[in-house]
């Protein structure tokens, strides 16, 4: 039989041309649905490139203790304490005891040391012996004067009755006069013996160390055993004093001014301070007055500038920046608070007299007018256009403009 060889190959399965599965149809058009979310993130990503990236930052609330103006003049000081001491003893002795600790608050005269008073002691006790010893004298002469004076009287008697001579008189006259002389100076020993045992018991007083007035112990500089002295006279190892005591009511600030700016400054100006310790604390406070002098060293006048009221966490030597506010309005105005918000310094805009920001909403900015008030520390006081918790672009770029899309580069605050 013969076979046809053509059918014979139309047979033939070809094993290198395998026919197209479901599962090929499926990876076939996972393959199209990457390829079109990856042209449609390239688009987007296109189209987002074409929003300006800018730093951002929130408006945050500030309340001001004071409804006075902007600030007309910022100052930096300290804060410092009118009544201050440094204790010591009149006399060089010995530390026996110390009596305080650093933060102790101490009354006005209250014993805060003591030195050692052995010596001083037996000196006072000498001294009262020595005056009750010129009081015995004394009033051994006082009878002696009344006997005296008794013998001058009969002797009298008896002269007038020619009993005895004249000269018996004159001796009598005399032992009178001698005994009387006597007297006067034994009680001017007794007053010097008087005067003797003050001094003594001055001295044994000078030994105890008190306070000058109330306030509180910021240093506490001797210890028992160790030697004081008013005028260091024993060299480097005596101490000059037992403590320094601050007077916590005299609180108040000093600041330098430039001569050039003193004449933005006057009494009874509200001022606002800020402590370095407390950069978010605004403490209400007030010119005392202007130092008449001015220092040609620094060309720089000195400020007293008091708080309106003291807390504990004022502390002396406290670094501290002043702000000198403009007034406005009477006293009433002044006393009321006034709501404020504050953003970075680079977040304001100033053309001419015309002061911006860039307001984003909805990834969008646009133009706000805004009044300012004081700056510290690099923000700015916003009295109006901005409320607390709007975004603002924070230096914007050159050449933005109103409507233009905007994207979050940094949040700041």
């Amino acid at each position: 039989m013969s076979f046809d060889q053509n059918a014979l190959d139309s047979l033939r399965i070809d094993r290198n041309t395998e026919p197209e599965t479901a599962s090929g149809k499926s990876y076939k058009g996972f393959l199209i649905v990457v390829l079109v979310i990856a042209v449609a993130a390239a688009a987007w990503a296109l189209l987002r490139n074409d929003a300006i990236q800018v730093q951002t930052a929130t408006a945050v609330a500030a309340t001001t203790g004071t409804g006075s103006g902007p600030a007309v003049l910022n100052a930096s000081g300290y804060v410092v304490a009118r009544r201050q001491a440094t204790v010591s003893s009149k006399v060089t002795g010995k530390v026996s005891e110390v009596m305080i600790e650093e933060g102790m608050e101490v009354k006005d005269n209250q014993l805060i040391a003591r030195l050692d008073d052995s010596t001083a002691r037996q000196t006072y006790a000498l001294s009262k012996s020595q005056l009750e010893s010129a009081r015995t004298r004394l009033r051994e002469v006082e009878v002696r004067l009344a006997e005296a004076e008794r013998t001058l009287r009969r002797t009298e008697k008896l002269r007038a009755d020619k009993l005895v001579s004249e000269s018996a008189l004159d001796a009598s006259q005399s032992e009178v006069a001698a005994t009387r002389a006597r007297l006067e100076a034994l009680r001017s020993e007794v007053e010097v013996a008087e005067g003797t045992v003050r001094v003594r018991a001055q001295d044994l007083e000078d030994l105890l160390v008190r306070a000058p007035f109330d306030g509180v112990v910021v240093s506490k500089d001797a210890q028992p055993g160790e030697m004081v002295s008013p005028i260091s006279a024993g060299g480097g190892f005596t101490r000059t004093g037992i403590a320094t005591i601050v007077d916590m009511t005299s609180r108040e600030i000093e600041v330098d001014v430039n001569e050039s700016f003193i004449n933005r400054v006057r009494e009874n100006q509200r001022t606002e301070a800020v402590l370095d310790a407390y950069p978010d604390w605004i403490i209400p406070s007030h010119v005392i007055n202007i130092v008449p002098t001015a220092d040609r060293q620094k060309a720089t006048v000195r400020v007293r500038i008091g708080f309106d009221q003291l807390e504990p966490r004022i502390l002396p030597d406290m670094g501290v920046k002043v702000s000198f506010l403009e007034d406005r309005g009477g006293p009433e105005q002044n006393a009321a608070p006034r709501a404020i918000v504050k953003l970075p310094a680079n977040a304001i805009v100033r053309e001419g007299e015309t002061t911006f920001v860039w307001r984003i909403r909805d990834e969008k900015v646009e133009r706000v007018a805004v009044r300012t008030g004081g700056e510290r520390d690099g923000q700015v006081e916003v009295l109006s256009g901005i409320n607390a918790g709007e975004t603002v672009a924070v230096a914007p770029a050159e050449g933005l403009k109103e409507g233009d899309s905007v994207e979050a580069a940094a949040a700041g605050g």
